[in-house]
This record gives structure tokens, C-alpha cells and sequence, in this order.
């Protein structure tokens, strides 16, 4: 099996011309405005109304500030449902603003939040669900709302993953209370650090307008405690070039992930995480599942013996959140209590998934994997 002469990574930044960021950047320099609501973070702001069809809007210098200053803004209280099955900065979130994380066990297809077991973890100190729509698949939004309607919670959706992505025809912010979006380089849409709230409540912007800016209303009045989370101009012109070459960067993720598809399917003991497509794709992520038994080898060994061939992978989300020593005694971080979520942390490897892979690059991987399989040997 032939081996890459360069290392093949699991993402790569969406980097737009140089001449047209130059561009950008002239006009940040001549009007001198580079931070503190500048003309670029406006123009941002409504360019991304636009695109991610949404009414309300908030743009942060990245998206853990977003989301904990959207949960700060929702005034939420004591305990709040979520899943183990992310990255940290979901969770520590709810640590920032003095939330218990009550861990649900994730759905064995999608990997999301497994809705059947929300209801009997909420109790009176329950304020929110917190869902990730989890490698770009939309979790059952509306079940959660239900049991939320329900109970009168709050729900707030981690989006990091679904940048762009609409749901049954209905863009992806339009459900819950509030939708996170993450903004860094690894993402699809990147501001080079970055990250925004689309919100349902109009009311909802002054205060998060004072949040991320020490809470100063005017130069002679602080309404209340904040911190220093805006986007500066110079992180949103490069969004503004970014987001020009989005479509055709997703045009070409949707091809390779058919080649993927095409290539992986047949091979035992892999099943393909990230099912959805066209308008309903983020094409944020490509994700696999390893079966040790079907496939011949753990997916920890899979991800080792690629680095021989100069392809990394990504064992993620790994570990789990249940899993951090600051949450290992909570009743629902037990082992018993997430049994599909321990066997998932196990099997799941992202592959490497940018435009700018060739359809010969993604041919090749796939044929390693094929080699390295138990139906090869």
C-alpha cells in the first residue's frame, strides 16, 4: 500500500484569495475602525441574516463566548440536560454561569441526544435542554420541543457542526430558543476565531449587546457585569471573503463525500455517520464508524496504522464529558447510566474532509482502509 508523501489532515482551513482579503483590510485601515461594532462586523452581521435566514443575530470573537453568554442572557438556572457526546466547551459553558450538566445518553444512529431518555432526567431544578447537532446531524428538534413546551424549558442547540444547514426545508436557527454557531478555522464558515447566536427573542440583543461588551451601555453607564467577546473587523472581513466561497467549497465537499461513500460502503464493519445531504448538509464533517468485530480492527488501531501512511483522523468527540474528573461523580456521568454513548466514544473517526482534497487522495485512503480491513487478510 502506497504511502502519502505528505500528511493528509483531517481538516484545512477555507482560505479565500489573498488579494481579496487585502482588499478587505485596505478598507479596515483607511476608515481606522477596527473593533467595537466597526462597519465590516456590520456588514458581516447582515450578509450572515441573509445566508443562514435568520432575524436575529449576534457576532462573537468565538463561539464558547457565544454560548456562554447566550446561556448568561437566558438567566437560566440550576440544572440543564445535555449530552456527554461533545466537545468541552459545550459543557463548560453550563460551568461558566454555575449550571449542573445533566448528562442523556445519545441516540445509537444520529449520536445525538437520545430524546426518548430526556423526560426522565428532568427534574424541578431542570431550566434547558442543551442539544448538539452533533457531525452535522440535526438532532430530533421537534421531540425536544415537545418535552420542552412540556416542562417550560429553555432549548439551546450547540450548531457548531450545522453552519448553513436547513432541516425539512427550515433553516437550522429557526428551532429552539438559541443556536450557537462556531466560527473557527476548522469550521466550514471560519472568521479565523469566531462564532454567533441567532436568537428568537428580539429582546434578547441589547442584553447580549451589554455582555459582550463589559456590559458598558454608554461611555458613562455599565449596566451589568460582562466580559470582552465582540468580533473585531479584521476577524469579520475575513468572514465577508469567506463566505463568497462557501458554495462551491460545499459543492466540492458534497463530491467527495460521495466518493467516500462509494468507496466505504462496501467494506464490512463501517457505517457511515454523517447521512445528510444538498440544502440539509453542513458537509462540516465526514464521520465513520469502526465494528471491531465486522472490520478486523478497533478504530483506535485503524486511526494508529493510517498515521503509517501519512493520513491522520480524529477520534471524536474523545473521551467523553461524562468522562472529566470534575464530572465523574455526578449519578448521571456513570458508565451504566450512558452505555450507548461509551460504546460510540470507541468507534467514531473522522476522516479527513476539505475541498482541496483530490479525487485521488480520497481514492487512496479509502483503498488503505479497505487493505488494512479483516475481508483483505
Amino acid at each position: 500500500m502506497k504511502s502519502f508523501n505528505s500528511p493528509i489532515m483531517v481538516t484545512r482551513p477555507l482560505l479565500p484569495d489573498l488579494d481579496s482579503i487585502n482588499n478587505q483590510l485596505e478598507d479596515v485601515w483607511e476608515n481606522k475602525w477596527v473593533t467595537n461594532n466597526g462597519p465590516k462586523n456590520k456588514e458581516l452581521m447582515e450578509e450572515l441574516k441573509n445566508y443562514l435566514s435568520v432575524k436575529n443575530i449576534s457576532l462573537f470573537n468565538n463561539g464558547t463566548l457565544a454560548l456562554i453568554l447566550g446561556i448568561k442572557a437566558l438567566g437560566l438556572e440550576g440544572e440543564v440536560i445535555t449530552t456527554p457526546f461533545t466537545f468541552p466547551a459545550t459543557v463548560e459553558a453550563l460551568d461558566w454561569n454555575g449550571l449542573t450538566p445533566v448528562f442523556c445518553d445519545i441516540d445509537e444512529s444520529t449520536l445525538n441526544i437520545d430524546t426518548k431518555k430526556i423526560e426522565s432526567l428532568i427534574t424541578d431544578r431542570t431550566s434547558a435542554i442543551l442539544g448538539v447537532h452533533v457531525f452535522g446531524n440535526p438532532c430530533n428538534v421537534n421531540e425536544i420541543q415537545q418535552i420542552a413546551d412540556k416542562y417550560n424549558l429553555k432549548v439551546i442547540y450547540d450548531g457548531a457542526h450545522v453552519f448553513g444547514t436547513k432541516l425539512n426545508g427550515i433553516p437550522i436557527g429557526e428551532y429552539g430558543d438559541m443556536t450557537m454557531f462556531s466560527f473557527h478555522a476548522t469550521k466550514l464558515f471560519n472568521t479565523i476565531e469566531g462564532g454567533a447566536l441567532v436568537f428568537r427573542d428580539e429582546s434578547l440583543n441589547k442584553r447580549l449587546n451589554l455582555l459582550k461588551n463589559f456590559g458598558i451601555d454608554n461611555p458613562e453607564t455599565v449596566e451589568l457585569s460582562g466580559l470582552n467577546a465582540k468580533l473585531n473587523d479584521v476577524q469579520a472581513a475575513m468572514g465577508l471573503e469567506v463566505l463568497k466561497v462557501v458554495p462551491e467549497e460545499k459543492y466540492r465537499r458534497n463530491q467527495i463525500k460521495q466518493l467516500y461513500e462509494t468507496h466505504l460502503e462496501k467494506i464490512s464493519g463501517i457505517r457511515i455517520i454523517t447521512i445528510h445531504k444538498e440544502e440539509e448538509s453542513s458537509y462540516q464533517y465526514f464521520v465513520i464508524e469502526i465494528d471491531d468485530k465486522k472490520f478486523g480492527m478497533s478504530r483506535d488501531s485503524l486511526h494508529e496504522r493510517l498515521k503509517e501512511f501519512n493520513v491522520f483522523t480524529r477520534k471524536y468527540f474523545y473521551p467523553l464529558c461524562s468522562d472529566f474528573k470534575w464530572y465523574k461523580k455526578l449519578p448521571t456521568a456513570q458508565k451504566e447510566n450512558l452505555p450507548t454513548a461509551y460504546q460510540k466514544v470507541e468507534q467514531v473517526l473522522a476522516m479527513p474532509f476539505y475541498g482541496e482534497l483530490s479525487d485521488q487522495e480520497v481514492i487512496q485512503i479509502c483503498d488503505i482502509i479497505k487493505n488494512l480491513s479483516k475481508g483483505s487478510r
